[in-house]
Formats: C-alpha cells, structure tokens, sequence
C-alpha cells in the first residue's frame, strides 16, 4: 500500500502513478531519461504531502458530503433542456430545474454541496450563512476572485438552489420514491462587480427539511483539502467522494464494470471508451492525494480492495 509521508521522495509519488499503469512521469534525471513534471500535478504532489502531513480534524478540514449525492452524480457539462438523469444500479436520481434557470453542473456546485452539507452537519441548522461578501464565501470554497469565477458562482448557486431532487429506488420487488428541493430559500446579497462589498444583510440558504435530513442523518466524512485541490475537475471530485464512501463500509474486493461506472460518473460522453480514458486521467489524479485508498484497473471494470478510509472512523463521526 503507497503512503505519502514528509520524508517521501517525489519519485516515489510517480510509483503511485506507475501502480496503476498511470503515466511516465519522471522528476529530473531517472533511468537516463529527463521530463519535467506538469504544473497542476507538481500542486497536487505539494497539497498531497501537506495532506498526509496533518489529519483533516487536525488542520480544520474535516467535512462531508452527502450519501444521495455521491450515489448517483451531477451533471459534469451543461445539459440541454431542465431535466437530468443519472442511474446507479437500483438507484435514480433525477434533477429538475426551472427552464429559465436551468440545471447545475461541473465543479462548482460539488463544491458548494461539500460547503452546504458541512456546515449543516457541524451547526445542526437549516439555516445558513454565506458571508460577509461574495469574496469571503468565495475564499471559503478554495475559489479565487477571477472575473469567470464570480460569474459562475452565482450562476450555478441559482441553477443548484432552484433544483428538485426526484430519487428512486427500485430493487425489482419494491419501488421506493421521494423527492425535494434543495433548498427552500435562498438569499444572495452579492455583486460581480465588487465582490469584495459587504452588505448590511448576509446572504443565506435555507435547506429544505427534506434535504437537511438527509444531510445530516447519512454524512460522508471528506477532506475539505482534498475536495479544494480537485476543484478544476468535476470527474476527479466525484472519484475522490465515491472512493472514499466505498471503502467506508468495503469487506472484501468489487469490480464494478466500466458501464456501470459510465452510468454512474459519465453517462454524458459519447463511448464508454472516452469516459474510461477520462475516469482513469482523474483517478491518477485522485490518488496523489488519496494515497490509500487500493485499486486495480481491469479489462472490464475497476476493483476496488479494502483499505484506509481517508477520514479515520473515530474522527468522521459528526
């Protein structure tokens, strides 16, 4: 099993890499052969080690996640029309959103579900503030003040907010449906164009009862360091929550084959062989920063073996 510790080697981390049949990636001269290393993965490898250096309770990073949103995924593009649909086994989740709004996708609204749900989790009230200013709520995201990013922020906060949530259930001998909005109010006192303004009313979001409940009763313990250094990539941070929500309660080796996953994860792209090639770039990604979690990558699916969840137990507990 690879764990990144201080003393670790870079060229060690390239192992991690190597495991998976990951890349040829080299750190200065090794075997004859000399490469530099990208920037991005060079940002992970540090955040990796500062990771492994400090448990996430210890460094004031310990978040969640909520179980129905990792067990079936938003969308990662924007998508036609106002409604979407993702299928995970004997579960569906269908996202509606109002056609003048419209959906939520990619990065963004994954990170402020982690923001939602932790601080649900940690306060225990349906009510939540966003900050003195847009900026300070942005700083909380780990999201830097580019005009692109404020637009964005406020755009997917609307589509996300404004979104119900139909989820199904359905084992072949009982069907089991529910479905909410995500949240019942939302009040943004925000402006793009001073972010850094701090109005005399915070802005707020108010959970739905039937969302807060989820949040709060079925909590996913993460590593808020994690979910900021894999914020470019909606992929990597749906990999990175459902791999450590799987080995959570993982006895003994799956597989779960390609399809499945593209259902899962990707069912927007056009060939199951585009999503693999995608999935796998990110995967590599993921396990720089998620050392110990063990996994193979097969002809017709990933297996995925017991090991470390990435919030110890004793300290996941909300």
């Amino acid at each position: 099993m690879n764990r990144v510790s201080p003393e670790l080697d870079v060229r060690e981390l390239v192992k991690i890499f190597q495991n998976i049949d990951a890349c040829q990636l080299v750190i200065g001269t090794v075997n004859g052969m000399k490469t530099t290393i990208k920037p991005s993965i060079e940002r992970l490898i540090n955040q990796a080690v500062a990771i492994e250096t400090e448990s996430a309770q210890d460094a004031g990073a310990l978040g969640f996640v909520a179980r129905a949103t990792i067990q079936a995924t938003l969308p990662h593009r924007k998508v036609d029309g106002n409604e979407f649909i993702r299928r995970n086994g004997n579960y569906t989740l269908r996202l509606l959103a109002p056609s003048d709004i419209g959906l939520p996708y990619g990065a963004v609204p994954r990170l402020l579900l982690a923001w939602v749900t932790t601080e649900a989790v940690k306060t225990r009230s349906r009510e939540l503030e966003l900050g003195d200013s847009m900026a300070a709520f942005m700083a909380e995201l780990g999201m830097s003040r580019q005009g692109s990013n404020i637009a964005s922020l406020k755009n997917q906060t609307r589509r996300l907010f404004n979104a119900t949530v139909s989820a199904t259930y359905d084992d072949g001998r009982h069907i089991e449906d529910m479905g909410y909005r995500l949240a019942d109010r939302t009040v943004l006192w925000w402006h793009p164009n001073d972010p850094e303004h701090e109005e005399l009313w915070q802005s707020s979001i108010t959970l739905s009862e039937a969302f807060f409940s989820e949040v709060v009763s079925h909590p996913v313990p993460v590593d808020m360091r994690v979910i900021k250094a894999l914020k470019q990539s909606p992929m990597a941070l749906d990999t990175y929550m459902v791999l450590t929500y799987r080995v959570s309660y993982l006895k003994k080796p799956t597989v779960i084959p390609w399809p499945s996953l593209a259902f899962q994860f990707g069912s927007d792209y056009a060939e199951l062989r585009f999503f693999k090639r995608a999935f796998l770039q990110e995967l590599r990604n993921v396990m720089l920063v998620y050392s110990g979690v063990r996994v193979e990558v097969l002809d017709y699916g990933l297996k995925i073996m017991p090991s470390l969840t990435h919030i110890p137990k004793a300290q996941g507990r909300p």
